[in-house]
């Protein structure tokens, strides 16, 4: 049996410990090497990298991918897509979501890995299925969590919906690192039992269970695993791509990679890794373990959202209060998995209520949102004294939301006129507008300034 490794460090493990930050001229170099290591795919683009090249970068994401292409030949690239939400944090009319599918496939996407934050599946069916009608590999994902209402049954039935709309692989999405070993085996060998694709796994180091996780992953049969070159490995990145490589070729599985090329891409990678932390983009508090994790089920990103929000606040000594409401909060929603944006909201509110002293006096507006179910249906009880206090006598919505929304793409590119070049830029600014026009006049200052550049320049080299 082979086991399939996709490697994060184009995305992933760059967002997770420095938040996104490398920028595509820092990793050209090693785009081939990449290609020639033997992966499964490279995730390279969606979750944050989008946001971060037009917001913090100066790049326009949609070159970077073609920029990307362009030099992985053999290797399929992958992306990160939050389904109805896209890479934003609303929800967005179908005709937006399908133009962005098509568009991410025509510049160089071979796998979506498509996931919904409460798992409600409503929220995934359209990029799925234009993921599909592109001819592109559809990853159907199960964002991984623990509560009293999640269970290997639960699980398996998600499996089944899944493939129900045609995916052609399962991902178990462990954002906070909290699936431990026996949990891992006992999911595998109940969704390999119930569903007939590939199923992998996805986690992070954040508690120090990774390896060990994926290892009896594997054993049950699991077919994929995520991991992170070396240098950035560990933390609340993945585990290691050469100690996995070694692990599970001593298992006796065949991996395909090739140990040679990957110490070349660690190689590469090792003086990034220094320029970052002499910098202070990499932080050593998220190369750590944090086991706390297993208690509150609070990913590395989202903690350290919280360290950063309540430091602004005077707040930093209140941590531990933030941390034990954060679980609150979440059963009174209803049980949700703590990713984005469910994880950002979650934190923000329970924040709230511990600085605020009084739970609930001040609910944030994303909150709402989600208790009108604009987020879709949460996957538990959500506490009805909250929604009333909050809604009064409306009524949340029971249908997809997505459903009560016009189509915009046409109308939003008229509007644009010729501030959008293309259709990427119109969906650049359908899901970042302020981040995306700012980013659309720097790009025209540069150009002109590089223009400006090229004149001045040939007028003052001499004549042969």
């Amino acid at each position: 049996m082979k086991v399939h490794f996709t490697e994060t460090v184009l995305r992933d493990a760059n967002q997770s410990l420095i938040a996104t930050r490398m920028p595509f001229s820092d990793y050209e170099g090693i785009l081939e090497a990449l290609d020639n290591a033997g992966y499964y795919s490279l995730e390279c683009w969606g979750g944050a990298t989008f946001d971060s090249c037009l917001r913090y970068l100066g790049e326009d994401p949609w070159e970077r991918l073609r920029k990307i292409k362009a030099k992985v030949k053999n290797t399929k690239l992958q992306m990160l897509l939050r389904g109805q939400n896209i890479l934003g944090y609303k929800h967005y009319p179908d005709d937006v979501v399908r133009k962005f599918v098509a568009r991410a496939v025509q510049n160089g996407i071979d796998i979506l890995r498509i996931f919904d934050a409460l798992n409600d599946f409503r929220n995934i069916e359209v990029a799925i299925d234009e993921t599909l009608k592109q001819g592109a590999h559809a990853q159907g994902c199960i964002c991984y969590t623990t509560s009293p209402i999640h269970n290997l049954d639960k699980y398996a039935t998600m499996g089944k919906q899944l493939e129900a709309l045609g995916v052609n692989s399962i991902c178990i999405k462990d954002m906070a690192g909290i699936m431990g070993p026996q949990e891992a085996y006992d999911l595998i060998k109940a969704l390999k039992s119930s569903v007939s694709v590939p199923v992998f796994l996805h986690t992070h180091s954040t508690t120090g269970l990774g390896p060990i996780t994926y290892a009896k992953a594997i054993e049950a049969g699991c077919d994929g695993i995520d991991t992170a070159i070396s240098s950035f490995s560990g933390g609340t990145s993945q585990p290691a791509t050469e100690s996995l490589n070694y692990a599970v070729k001593q298992m006796g599985y065949e991996t395909g990679l090739n140990e040679k090329v990957l110490k070349e891409i660690n190689d590469f990678f090792k003086p990034l890794k220094a320029k970052y932390v002499d910098s202070g983009l990499l932080d050593s508090f998220v190369m750590g373990t944090e086991t706390d994790a297993l208690v509150y089920q609070v990913p590395g990103g989202m903690l350290s959202n919280l360290i950063a929000q309540l430091k602004e606040q005077n707040a930093s000594d209140r941590l531990e209060e933030v941390l034990a409401e954060t679980p609150k909060v979440r059963k009174d929603l209803g049980y949700p998995p703590l990713v984005t944006p469910m994880s950002q909201m979650v934190g923000v509110q329970a924040a709230i209520n511990v600085l605020t002293g009084k739970r609930y006096g001040n609910v944030s507006k994303e909150i709402k949102s989600y208790l009108r179910g604009e987020y879709g249906q949460a996957p538990g009880e959500v506490n009805q004294d909250l929604v009333h206090k909050v809604l009064g006598e409306e009524k949340p919505i029971t249908i997809r939301f997505a459903d009560t929304l016009e189509p915009e793409f046409e109308k939003i590119k008229a509007e644009l006129g010729s501030k959008a070049r293309n259709d990427e830029d119109v969906l650049s600014y359908i899901v970042f507008p302020q981040i995306a026009e700012k980013f659309f006049k720097e790009r025209e200052e540069r150009e002109s300034r590089t223009v400006t550049y090229s004149i001045i320049k040939k007028q003052e080299d001499p004549i042969v």
